[in-house]
């Protein structure tokens, strides 16, 4: 069973969702990349990215 995912640390109202990716160049898998609120109102996001931590930006659609 899944666990229960926290709510949204900005709005209350959503879920954390966690994203995973893969590393540069089809690399090792990334697991929990990323995390954004599941209220579309909202869009709060964390995120890791070479290192570095990133937040409350909302996140793109990719372009594949």
């Amino acid at each position: 069973m899944f666990p229960e995912l926290p709510p949204c640390p900005t709005c209350g109202v959503g879920v954390f969702l966690p994203f995973s990716d893969y590393g540069p160049e089809g690399g090792a898998a990334i697991v929990f990349k990323a995390w954004a609120c599941s209220n579309p109102a909202c869009g709060f996001c964390l995120r890791i990215d070479k290192g570095g931590v990133t937040y409350g930006r909302r996140l793109r659609q990719g372009e594949r």
